[in-house]
């Protein structure tokens, strides 16, 4: 017995230590910490157990101390965060570069399992060169069983992809079909095609980090949601979403004790100007109705002209959607479209309740956003809001005009609760566009025409483009006070909370992707 015990301690032993102490120094020169230390670093102090230990590829050295890859790779396991189950993998840039082979994507598939079985959320710590190629095909396979866990996956349990170093070819699928994606700043990278094999098929040239890195994916494609200045400030990003969210479908996110705002909710009705053409930040709304005034806001840098992200009201998780009138006016385009119906969707999977902030004017015009497809794009978010069966409120800010209107969750698609500010605009369109149309011949025939225009403008705005008008036809179901805000979404939500409804049976809808 002492001879077996030995040998188990001693094989243990050198699974830990990866790919050896030069290599661990030099993924700590890279400012990057291992794969035992990343997991550390996110588990609840000794909450992490590992799983397949042994694995490895060959049986010759099966019993014996020495294996070419320790662990194949890759570290998998469960642990808990804030002391709620998580499933995990991290795979080790010190062992093989992180390679995926057939065994190294054996052992992510069972931990998914698991967690599927189990319904707890799976985070993956990706920092891999790629497929083994060696292994071939079954690498290959490997990458496409996991693909699809990650699909079936989907709805049911969250699923997060936090990028520690590089994740090229086809390996960065997997993190595309997951929930939502981290990146750290300079030693993150995502691409189908690095940099030597674009400037060789197309003659450009760019480095790793502008072509893939936390910056580009986070602000110009959209492809990550969170970008980190290290490790440790993406630990921390990473354990504040998962307060939000739930554990799986099944169960409603945590519930923790509420908090009124830290700022001033009576500074609300100076906080939208007057002058309906003045920009102002929708995110200093946001945080005069929420608990403790914390939003934690997702894809922030990308498409600002929406926001979107988690915050509580009474201690529940919500997701909070909203227009953003100082970029591009609020104005939804291609981007923003997908943006939010991306979030729209991950809410209603995960029994996450909905608050819509809208002031939108309208759809982005130009001959680059209807080339672009903003048709289709917009569609999606008819499409999502409509799909959606979670608890949706709507607070109609300042402007929704014309289909933008409907696209942010309008009583026509089955929001259940739409309340308006007493400077809301409702109409088909602004009041300086429909004047000219209702009264052009009353304009064209004025002495003074450019004051005839202004004064018809104010009509039109009196008359037509006011919540009363919507209020009436049951439209929007009050008109508030808005320093009373935050009180009628905790009453809508309270009234909302056994919200059930029936849709029509079917395999699943066909969403204009």
């Amino acid at each position: 017995m002492e001879d077996k015990l030995k040998l188990l301690h001693d094989r243990r032993a050198l699974v830990e230590k990866g790919g050896g102490e030069k290599r661990i120094s030099d993924q700590h020169s890279k400012g990057k910490q291992t794969a035992r230390e990343r997991i550390q670093s996110l588990l609840d102090p000794g909450s992490f157990t590992e799983l397949d230990v042994f694995v490895q590829t060959g049986l010759e050295d099966a019993d014996e101390v020495g294996v070419n890859n320790p662990g194949e790779g890759v570290v998998t396991g469960y642990g808990t965060i804030a002391g709620r189950p998580v499933y995990m993998y991290a795979q080790d840039f010190t062992v093989a570069g992180g390679s995926l082979g057939e065994m190294h994507a054996a052992k992510i598939c069972k931990v998914m399992d698991l967690a599927m079985k189990t319904g707890a959320p799976c985070i993956g710590l990706n920092d891999s060169g790629g497929a083994r190629i060696q292994e071939g095909v079954g690498a290959l396979n490997g990458y496409g069983e996991i693909f699809y866990r990650n699909t079936i996956a989907s709805g049911v349990i969250p699923q997060i992809s936090v990028i520690m170093g590089p994740c090229a070819g086809g390996a960065v699928y997997s993190p595309a079909i997951t929930d939502f994606i981290f990146m750290v700043e300079k030693t993150s990278q995502m691409f189908i095609t690095g940099p030597q094999v674009i400037k060789a098929v197309t003659g450009e040239e760019v480095s790793a980090e502008a072509l893939g890195g936390a910056q580009t994916h986070n602000q110009t494609s959209g492809v990550a949601h969170f970008k980190a200045a290290d490790e440790a400030d993406c630990m921390d990003k990473l354990k504040e979403l998962l307060s939000y969210l739930p554990s799986n479908n099944l169960v409603d996110a945590p519930l923790v004790a509420s908090e009124e705002p830290t700022l001033d909710a009576s500074e609300l009705a100076t906080l939208v100007p007057d002058n309906a053409n003045k920009p102002y930040d929708v995110r200093d709304i946001i945080k005069r109705i929420v608990d403790g005034s914390r939003f934690f806001e997702v894809h922030e840098l990308f498409a600002q002209n929406a926001v979107v992200g988690f915050a509580r009201l009474g201690g529940r998780s919500v997701g909070i959607i909203a227009n953003q009138a100082k970029v591009m006016a609020g104005c939804l385009d291609i981007d923003s479209s997908d943006k939010i119906s991306r979030f729209v969707r991950f809410c209603d999977c995960f029994n996450i309740p909905m608050i819509t902030f809208v002031d939108v004017p309208g759809y982005l015009p130009g001959v680059t956003q209807e080339y672009g497809g903003i048709i289709r794009h917009g569609a999606k978010l008819l499409y999502a809001y409509s799909e959606a069966t979670v608890p949706k409120i709507s607070v109609i800010l300042r402007k929704a005009y014309g289909g933008s209107y409907i696209a942010m969750s309008a009583r026509c698609l089955r929001g259940d609760l739409a309340l308006a500010w007493p400077t809301a605009e409702i109409a088909v369109m602004g009041p300086e566009g429909a004047a000219n149309i209702v009264y052009r011949k009353e304009i064209e025939g004025a002495e003074d025409s450019a004051a005839e225009r202004a004064s018809r403008v104010q009509q039109y705005r009196d008359k037509y483009s006011n919540p009363y008008i919507a209020a009436a036809r049951g439209w929007v179901d009050d008109v508030i006070d808005p320093s009373e805000t935050r009180k009628h979404l905790l009453n809508g939500l309270a009234m909302l909370a056994n919200k059930q409804e029936d849709r029509p049976r079917k395999k699943h809808g066909n969403i204009p992707l």
